[in-house]
């Protein structure tokens, strides 16, 4: 299996590492795009659990829960990395893993928020076809610039 290149985006906020950790975890509902979602139902909250072996996953509007990945690191305010696990269709795998891989380094002004998905090979047939949706204006770019405009 051909190993892809990761896709790599990064921005800087005007905040503490701690701070940028804080909006990004335990406040991702307040940014994340409400376009961005697997469920049938709009977002009600998006849910990072803040221990390792935690799941990643989203409540909906009608009370339904639909899955990310889970949390394989956590270590704030420097780092977090969380499977992603959802296919090429749009739809919870749990035979699929890719990485995604969220650290916070102080910068002067703020902190570099940057992240990196990883293991895209894994995509199979569609790893070429997904690595261009994420390295996409509306994926992990376009996902940033919400969070940034938090601050």
């Amino acid at each position: 299996m051909r190993t892809l290149e990761p896709v790599r985006r990064s921005v800087v906020v005007p905040a503490s590492p701690e701070r940028a950790f804080e909006v990004f975890t335990s406040g991702m509902t307040g940014w994340w795009p409400p376009s961005h979602h697997i469920g049938e139902a709009p977002i009600a909250e998006v849910i990072i659990e803040p221990f390792k072996g935690g799941r990643w996953y989203t409540r909906h509007a009608d009370g339904a829960e639909t899955y990310t990945g889970i949390v394989v690191a956590w270590e704030p305010p420097a780092r977090f990395v969380v499977t992603w696990q959802i296919d090429a269709n749009w739809k919870y795998d749990p035979a699929l893993v890719t990485t995604v891989e969220v650290t916070f380094t102080e910068v002067d002004g703020g902190t570099r928020v940057s992240v990196e998905h990883r293991d895209l090979e894994r995509f199979g047939g569609d790893a070429e076809r997904m690595r261009e949706a994420f390295a996409g204006p509306g994926a992990w770019a376009g996902i940033l610039e919400h969070y940034a405009g938090r601050f």
